[in-house]
């Protein structure tokens, strides 16, 4: 018990007398990004799109996961062997990019990283109703709107496409 924690500590899992932390940790280890949907002939198309007009800077279509034996989180966890070295497709490089809809919080690296956001995953972006780290953009159009910054290239290159490619793109995000 301490003055910022007047909770007394039940040994030995302090205030998880149940041990939730341990069962949602597994969980969490054991959710997996939802499966891709269907990749039809338009969707197939838009993903050409997507590389084209530069939105795979960012979101790229793969990256392979820490060699086993990595430290990590302050060398607090080691990479285990089942996740090391793993291809995996997240479309996104997890990278700190200013799109221009930082927050003003400085995220992990120093002042610089203020309107930086971490670039999401856009694996099971299908199943989102609400887009952006904000969630304020409730349409694939929207949200490729709204990237600014280091982004404002792809955004102009998605404005400057006719409706076909457009509705190529939308059908590949739709499958991922």
């Amino acid at each position: 018990v301490a003055a910022f924690d007047p909770v007394p500590d039940n040994p030995p899992f302090g205030e998880d007398p149940d041990n939730d932390i341990d069962q949602f940790a597994a969980f969490m280890r054991a959710t997996k990004a939802p499966p891709r949907g269907a990749v039809t002939a338009q969707a197939a198309a838009g993903e050409q799109v997507f590389n084209a007009i530069g939105c795979n800077v960012c979101h790229v279509s793969a990256i392979v996961t820490a060699a086993p034996g990595t430290l990590v989180n302050g060398n607090m966890l080691s990479v285990p062997a089942a996740l090391g070295n793993k291809r995996i497709h997240p479309f996104g490089d997890f990278m700190l990019h200013d799109v221009g809809t930082g927050d003003g919080i400085v995220q992990n690296g120093g002042p610089n990283t203020r309107n930086r956001m971490r670039t999401p995953p856009l694996w099971g972006v299908r199943t989102r109703s609400r887009l952006m780290h904000d969630g304020k953009s409730l349409t694939f159009e929207n949200a490729i709107q709204r990237h600014q910054g280091e982004a404002a290239g792809v955004s102009n290159a998605f404005e400057g496409l006719g409706a076909p490619q457009k509705q190529q793109l939308l059908a590949f995000l739709k499958s991922l």
